[in-house]
């Protein structure tokens, strides 16, 4: 085409609507590229019917490729060429896509003054033959099999030409030297929009013959004139290579997002090949790649995965369109391609771009744009482009005028496209030189994107002056404080407004504006502008008072202006704190550590500042609470115990900052709630006590009755009573409820002797508490020797509470004795022989009793027993149902009373391990002679207790579970059978209570025992009554 003709080729399609200032419009040129300068375009002022005269024409997009005539509208080529091959928006274009180059004109009626409109339109950037098609290498190396067929086809690789349509590829030449007449043809296939280059052989390949042929191929583009290029193309004869790899799909698409990081897989091409060994080993390579698919794409050879190599941005490139090639390995190689399609998915990476330009008259300097105040509303002030690079939601922008300006955006053209929006900057209100000189216009884009992107941009715009003057409150905006409880025709303040104009103009007149909230409470001097409160203010009824104030020149027409008058009522001391409440009560923890909070009260005062701010104080201070001021917590000073104290009352103060200050009262009751603090206490029976039980008594007989208190209340206070030891032949229950303890079989041979019973007394607490008794009932006919039996129970003390103490230990042993005795002669005599010592012995121990200290007599004056504690320690019988309170904690009560009731320890021989009783034998001055105490009769052995002892200093150390190792250490009370004083044993009488740590733990000091008593484990065996 004569390149004169192709620039005048014109497009148009035009919808114009002359009432408008808006106009619908879509105009399309086309022109061949790299046209000479001044290469007419279009014109138009003839294309849209509009005179040639009046009116201006301004580009406002397009350069530097385009200008525009401002007379005609003539659109003209500039010094700088339309090369369609550089254009960024012609770039990586597919085959048939047209190129576009996007241009804007202004035209402003200067006739009738319509206003400013926007033409917008694209050209058609039309190819010419100025590229020539070019092969990727000046030599092309080509392999193909000895035994390959006749009519096989080889692809032979694409030249490339930067041109498109007719201009692009039209067709490839082979040329055959002499050497590879008859072997070899060309075919040209049509294949996915381009043309395939294909080597056909026509003759029988022998490579041991010739191993390689040299031929030529030249490409031609359809250009006029054409085009051309060549390339030597070496083709290798190999060995057999059966196979073509096969891609398993014959075209691959996938999604990539921008900006994804390197490495980033996004698809994977595979391709089979069904020969063996390197046959069947395929390599993977880009096929005519353009360089903008190998700078940011990776081919794994092997794998054919391909991933992220640089930089992937949609803004440059939204799809990527390549072949790869699946290759063999074999000798001569064969290979197969495949066609690769990327979309490039867009991100919100672009914040939207705001470009602020001129429009019409209106011209902008270093960003300033200049405008009479006198214009009408609407007048164009700017022409606003905002695009957005992304795509989608993404490049969907809402764009808005930031501020209170009297400035507006409105659509400049209906046709433009989502991503490129074109407004109109306008004003919306009359402008006033003496109100606003200038503006300061700030536009923001917000795009739609998740994060969203915004951007903004500012246009100055000086206003330019003309008389027009009202009158101008200065500030516009009076605030003032008045103080509440005023007297009506106080001054509140006094407003002043002035005029630029001046003589009639200029002379103002007051006036005020109220609503029905503040009608009838202010008034104002229509001369000198004072403004008065005609009546009294309260500011717990209103705090702030806002109305509207007026100065009206005495011109004509009268111009008027206004002002805000703000008026905060300050406040007066005029109210009392007021508690939430009339009285307050709370309910606490005993035990609770000191400063804990045990409850919160609210105070309020109506007033404000330093009147509202309220102390608050405890009446009567006697140090037990405190009260936080600010968050009106009371905290306790001490620490609750509801045994001694459940209630507490007092007064709060709450004074103001007010001056004078004002205050009031409120009654505050502290209900202290009991806790588990406390363990049960045994009142009955005492350990070193027992109960004697015939061995006739009928099952479902009373043996004895634990009683126990605990002073908590409440399920801590309820008991549970239940044996945990020395019961081995569940010969005894006691009820869990009232430790009743009764007989539940009948007693045999094996029960007759001394039962020891471990009872456990739990409250139902949470955690519960627990405490210990041992209860002592001998089984027998009579007791006839109470000593022995209160020696017994003595010894039950020091024995382990993990052995059972049950009847007699021995009884099966003697059985079986008394079965073989009773069998032989021997027997008898071995019995009676038998009697006779014992006999000899119980006459011997008679005597010595006779002549010396008697067990289980009292004597009147024993000089060498303990000295006797206060009366209410001794073993009398105490009043049914009632226990001593005690006066410290349970565990103390207890180590004391262990302290107190025995002085001797208990310790093992180091040469037969057997327990010891050492005693002190450190008696005061008159004590008789102990000799005869060694002397007496008595089976038991000689213990002296010494009330001043220094073991009794040391504390006993006592668990609560009774640990099955410990010993456990008691005295005799008045439940027993026998006297409180027997043989050289003295207890006290009437123990509070045993601690919940181990009962009976001793200590052993050798340097103040003066003689060791050996009593071993045959005590059981042998004390029989």
């Amino acid at each position: 085409m004569d390149p004169l003709l192709g620039s005048r080729i014109v497009w148009t399609i035009l919808l114009v609507s002359c009432c408008s200032r808006t106009v619908r419009s879509s105009i399309i040129y086309k022109v061949q590229e790299e046209q000479p300068p001044n290469t007419l375009i279009g014109s138009l002022a003839a294309d849209q019917g509009l005179p040639d005269s009046g009116h201006l024409y301004k580009l406002e997009m397009g350069s530097p490729y385009l200008r525009v005539d401002g007379k005609t509208g003539d659109i003209f080529t500039t010094e700088t060429p339309i090369d369609r091959e550089t254009l960024k928006d012609c770039q990586n274009l597919f085959e048939g896509e047209p190129c576009k180059l996007e241009f804007e004109v202004s035209i402003t009626d200067l006739m009738q003054n319509h206003g400013t409109r926007l033409l917008e339109g694209k050209i058609e950037v039309l190819d010419i033959n100025d590229n020539t098609p070019q092969f990727s290498s000046p030599i092309l190396t080509l392999s193909i099999p000895e035994n390959t067929l006749l009519g096989a086809l080889f692809p032979i690789p694409l030249a490339t030409d930067r041109d498109s349509g007719r201009n692009g590829i039209a067709n490839y030449e082979l040329t055959v030297g002499t050497e590879g007449q008859g072997l070899f043809g060309l075919q040209v296939a049509e294949e996915q929009e381009e043309k395939q280059p294909q080597l056909i052989v026509m003759g029988n390949l022998d490579r041991e013959q010739k191993d390689s042929y040299d031929l030529n191929i030249k490409v031609e583009d359809g250009g006029s004139p054409p085009r051309y290029s060549s390339a030597l193309l070496r083709i290798s004869i190999t060995d057999a290579n059966d196979n073509l790899p096969k891609f398993e799909k014959p075209q691959y698409e996938a999604e990539l997002l921008e900006n994804s990081p390197v490495g980033h897989s996004v698809l994977q091409v595979k391709a089979n090949d069904s020969d063996m060994g390197p046959n069947g080993e395929i390599d993977y390579s880009f096929h005519q790649a353009v360089d903008v698919v190998q700078r940011l794409l990776r081919l794994d050879r092997t794998s054919g995965v391909i991933s992220v190599k640089g930089l992937v941005d949609r803004e440059e490139i939204t799809t990527l369109r390549f072949y790869v090639i699946a290759r063999d390995k074999g000798p001569i190689p064969k290979s197969s391609k495949t066609l690769v399609i990327i979309h490039v998915k867009d991100q919100n990476d672009n914040a939207p771009t705001i470009e602020i330009r001129g429009i019409g008259l209106v011209i902008h300097q270093d960003g300033v744009a200049n405008i009479s105040e006198d214009m009408p509303i609407g007048t164009p002030v700017a022409l606003v482009q905002v695009s957005d690079r992304d795509e989608g939601e993404n490049a969907v922008v809402t764009c808005v005028v930031a501020g209170d300006v009297p400035f507006q955006l409105k659509p400049a053209s209906e046709s433009a496209s989502e991503k490129k929006r074109k407004y109109f900057l306008q004003t919306t209100t009359p402008l006033d030189y003496e109100l606003v000189k200038q503006y300061r216009i700030e536009i923001v884009a917000v795009d739609s994107g998740n994060p969203a992107l915004s951007s903004t941009n500012s246009l100055k715009v000086q206003v330019t002056d003309i008389n027009d003057n009202v009158p101008v409150f200065s500030p516009s905006l009076f605030q003032v404080d008045f103080f509440e409880n005023n007297k009506p025709g106080d001054r509140v303040l006094d407003v002043v407004a002035t005029d630029a104009d001046s003589g009639t103009n200029a002379e103002l007149t007051y006036s005020l504006i109220l609503d029905p909230s503040t009608k009838g409470l202010f008034e104002i001097n229509e001369d000198t502008g004072e403004v008065k409160a005609k009546n009294q203010l309260d500011r717990e009824h209103r705090e702030r008072y806002e109305f509207v104030v007026a100065a009206a020149d005495k011109g004509v027409p009268s111009l008027r202006g206004t002002a805000t008058v703000v008026v905060r009522v300050l406040d007066r001391n005029d109210n009392d704190p007021k508690f939430m409440l009339n009285g307050y009560s709370f309910s606490v923890l005993e035990n609770m550590p000191p400063l804990s909070p045990v409850g919160m009260v609210t105070v309020i005062d109506s007033d404000k500042g330093e009147n509202a701010h309220v102390h608050l104080s405890v009446e009567p201070d006697n140090g037990k609470f405190v009260i936080q001021n600010g968050s009106g917590t009371i905290l306790s000073s001490i620490s609750f115990d509801r045994e001694k104290e459940s209630t507490y009352t007092f007064r709060l103060k709450a004074v103001d900052g007010g001056d004078p200050p004002r205050s009031s009262y409120v009654g505050v009751t502290i209900n202290v709630l009991d806790e588990n603090d406390n363990a049960p206490y045994i009142t009955r029976p005492s350990n070193s006590s027992y109960n004697h039980l015939a061995p006739f008594t009928s099952p479902d007989t009373r043996v004895e009755k634990v009683e126990a208190e605990d002073i908590d209340t409440g399920p801590n206070a309820e008991l549970v009573f239940s044996i945990i030891g020395g019961n081995p032949h569940e010969l005894f229950h006691i009820s869990p409820s009232d430790g009743e303890i009764t007989l539940v079989k009948e007693i045999l041979r094996k029960h007759i002797g001394l039962h020891r019973l471990v009872v456990k007394v739990s409250d139902k607490g949470k955690p519960p508490r627990h405490t210990t008794a041992l209860v002592h009932i001998f089984v027998n006919e009579t007791i006839s020797n109470i000593t022995m039996v209160e020696a017994l129970v003595g010894h039950s003390l020091y024995t382990p509470l993990d052995t059972d103490i049950a009847g007699d230990p021995d009884y099966s042993q003697a059985t079986q004795r008394s079965n073989i005795l009773y069998g032989s002669l021997a027997g008898i005599a071995g019995v009676i022989v038998v009697i006779v010592v014992v006999m000899v012995i119980r006459y011997y121990l008679q005597k010595e009793a006779k002549s010396g200290y008697q067990a289980g007599k009292k004597e009147n004056k024993d000089l060498y027993a303990p000295k006797q504690g206060p009366k209410g320690n001794k073993g009398k019988k105490g009043k049914k149902g009632k226990a001593p309170k005690p006066a410290k904690p349970l565990e103390e009560d207890e180590e004391a009373s262990l302290q107190k009731g025995l002085k001797f320890n208990l310790i093992n021989d180091g040469v037969n391990d057997s327990p010891r009783i050492h005693l002190p034998l450190n008696y005061p001055p008159g004590s008789p002679d102990l000799g005869r105490h060694y002397r007496s009769n008595s089976p038991l052995p000689s213990i002296q207790l010494q009330p001043q002892s220094p073991s009794a200093s040391k504390k006993h150390q006592a668990v609560q579970d009774l640990p099955a190792t410990n010993t456990f250490v008691g005295t005799g009370d008045n439940t027993s059978t026998g006297s409180d004083q027997y043989s050289d044993y003295s207890y006290k009488a009437n123990p509070p209570k045993y601690s919940n740590k181990q009962v009976g733990d001793y200590f052993v000091n050798k340097s103040e025992l003066d003689a060791n008593i050996i009593w071993t484990d045959e005590v059981w065996k042998g004390w029989t009554c």
